[in-house]
């Protein structure tokens, strides 16, 4: 049974958007195994919801954890079941692209893992810092890497949606991840590109600081809403609340750190 000394409170928000006229996102929130995950299927009705609901129903299956090790090979066992259930849709509809991105957040004790497959996001508010834990698998991306193209040309590249990964669609799950430990009052936020379409880094960090986990996924999705909402949005919040500081915090009344916009960084340190 996962012992962890870390508290959690997650929040959870979905819609369809205002263009679209199904959603092919699909979260999952499972904190006593320690899983959050959120799936932006690919490949339009009984494809696309099809790849994402794999995903999540797979991944709720994974009981509990003895050790973190057991957490991320029972996670990818999951995930690799996931891909092969996509894999037999696409055969079914004669072959058709078929797929789901996918960030997930693993913890057991101390220790965390960030899994992702695609253009979907995890951030961290860490300490007043917010930034950016996962890393796009996007062609423009990949034009960054080599030169090709410059920043200012990545913003309007007209391709700058083209995904390179997606659980599914290739031979086996190609999936990247980053893991560190957990500090008191770090906070997740994962979420399908729905989200990062409309709403910006500051903008999300300081709703974060402000709400609840639920709250805060609620405020979010109504914002992007609210801007038109040209794709499926889903979020999850995890707060992360280790137990000895929840109970200073109660005796002694210890403020937590602001969130300051001067703090934002390009890339995470996990301090591994």
């Amino acid at each position: 049974m996962n012992q962890a000394p870390f508290l959690f409170e997650s929040g959870a928000a979905s819609d369809t958007g205002c263009v679209r006229d199904h959603n092919e996102d699909s979260y999952l929130v499972l904190p006593d195994a320690g899983v959050w995950l959120v799936a932006d299927g690919m490949g339009g009705h009984h494809a696309g919801d099809f790849a994402s609901r794999a995903i999540a129903e797979s991944a709720a299956s994974i009981g509990r954890p003895v050790s973190a090790p057991d957490l991320h090979a029972r996670f990818m066992d999951r995930i690799l079941r996931a891909h092969q259930s996509i894999q037999a849709q696409s055969a079914r509809l004669d072959g058709a692209t078929v797929g789901a991105t996918l960030v997930a957040l693993l913890s057991f004790d101390q220790h965390f893992a960030c899994i992702w497959s695609g253009d979907s996001r995890i951030y961290l508010l860490r300490q007043g810092h917010y930034a950016q834990v996962t890393v796009d698998h996007t062609e423009v991306n990949e034009l960054l890497k080599t030169g090709a193209i410059s920043p200012e040309q990545a913003r309007t590249w007209p391709r700058r949606n083209v995904i390179t990964r997606a659980i599914g669609v290739h031979e086996r799950p190609m999936t990247d991840e980053r893991s560190g430990t957990l500090v008191d009052g770090d906070t997740f936020l994962l979420c399908s590109d729905g989200l990062t379409e409309h709403i910006e880094d500051g903008e999300m960090a300081e709703i974060l600081m402000q709400m609840s986990a639920q709250k805060a996924c609620e405020a979010l999705v109504a914002m992007t809403l609210a801007r038109g909402a040209k794709d499926n949005v889903t979020v999850v919040i995890v707060r992360c609340r280790d137990q000895t500081a929840v109970q200073a915090v109660a005796t002694h009344g210890i403020a937590q750190p602001q969130y300051r916009p001067g703090d934002m960084a390009d890339e995470w340190t996990l301090g591994i």
